[in-house]
């Protein structure tokens, strides 16, 4: 990763936090967060908190009870023929409840050109607690996805140009699981019908219906505030004209405080778009009030 595309990044991430405020129309006040380093995880490519490609049971930031945090981050995923930039920010209240907002630029390498999604975030808590219960922390969350210009995906043969994930995630971390360090495990279950995450569209001319999937992700900390994992998520394979294959990543998430974490990742995409074997680079940085 080049200084260029590193100070890029910085700069989309320092913009993304007041876009958010202005959406919301007002600037909440915020606490040191409360909660242990870490245990906001990172944010995934779609704005909510999570690893890279999978949302966790987790909150962005470090608010607990009756706190407000806010993230803001950029995130960039460099595969042989496509790059993935994406500006984000977060809001989230009480351990409880979170919005998140999301922008996608799809740049096409190989052919030229680009595509672009807007994502629009909101989870809540339903039951447990990462750290201090038997039960895991369990959210439901829900994203709206809208993508600019309809005419490539409706070329290939998506129905819409926007859709809605809904999603359920359990999340626990093991104390001293694996030689005398924390695991971190998480499960998601998404009912979707989006299309390579909604870039190429949602349903097909054939079908209409909702595909549930499944993600996964483990991740141990080697010390309190780095982390190693490997994630897995399932994708729907519903567009005729080229497969879409399952996504997988092996990561490390570097919380360098409450305020800056660093995630980079090998992530191995498969086909997108005819195009096989996609592999390669992703790095993401986030902020944190």
């Amino acid at each position: 990763m080049n200084a260029l595309k590193l100070n890029s990044l910085a700069w989309n991430c320092a913009k993304a936090l007041p876009c958010l405020f202005l959406l919301l129309g007002t600037v909440p006040a915020f606490a040191e967060g409360s909660r242990v380093v870490a245990t906001g995880g990172g944010t995934t490519i779609e704005g909510s908190a999570g690893g890279g490609i999978v949302p966790w049971a987790v909150f962005n930031g470090y608010g607990s009870s009756d706190e407000w945090s806010a993230t803001a981050m950029a995130t960039g995923v460099y595969v042989d023929d496509f790059t993935l930039k994406v500006i984000g920010a977060s809001l989230s209240f009480d351990n409880r409840f979170e919005l998140s907002v999301a922008r996608q630029t799809f740049d096409l390498d190989t052919m030229g050109g680009e595509l672009g999604q807007d994502i629009f975030g909101v989870k809540y808590k339903l039951a447990g607690e990462l750290l201090y219960t038997a039960m895991p922390q369990i959210t439901l969350g829900a994203q709206y996805k809208r993508v600019d210009d309809f005419a490539i995906p409706q070329a290939v043969g998506a129905r819409d140009d926007w859709g809605l994930d809904v999603y359920i995630a359990a999340s626990k971390v093991f104390f001293d699981a694996v030689a005398g360090r924390n695991l971190l495990l998480n499960g998601t279950v998404r009912a979707t019908k989006a299309n390579q995450t909604g870039l190429l569209g949602f349903g097909t001319q054939a079908s209409n219906d909702y595909q549930f999937v499944l993600e996964a992700s483990v991740a141990v900390l080697l010390t309190d505030n780095v982390a190693l994992g490997i994630e897995y998520r399932q994708k729907p394979n519903e567009l005729a004209f080229a497969r879409e294959d399952d996504w997988q990543d092996v990561f490390l998430a570097w919380f360098i405080n409450k305020h800056l974490s660093v995630v980079t990742a090998y992530a191995n995409l498969g086909s997108i778009a005819g195009f096989a074997d996609q592999q390669g680079w992703y790095v993401s940085v986030e902020g944190a009030l």
